[in-house]
């Protein structure tokens, strides 16, 4: 989830600054990129990468 959220970051960020869209400093290129960055390490760490409901599945019975 965090890799989508990382491109479509990125892809925000690359529109902004390929249009040069007058923005203010909280949705400059910059911001956005580095936002964008974030997302994407922490999703190459392993932190994001989905959601697992621990209970009881198809575990061995005793």
């Amino acid at each position: 989830m965090l890799g989508i959220t990382a491109a479509v970051l990125l892809f925000i960020a690359f529109l902004i600054n390929a249009a040069t869209i007058g923005t203010n400093e909280v949705f400059s290129s910059t911001n956005f990129t580095l936002i964008g960055l974030a997302a994407l390490a922490l999703h190459v760490a392993g932190i994001g990468h989905g959601w697992a409901v621990r209970g009881r599945g198809r575990g061995r019975r005793r």
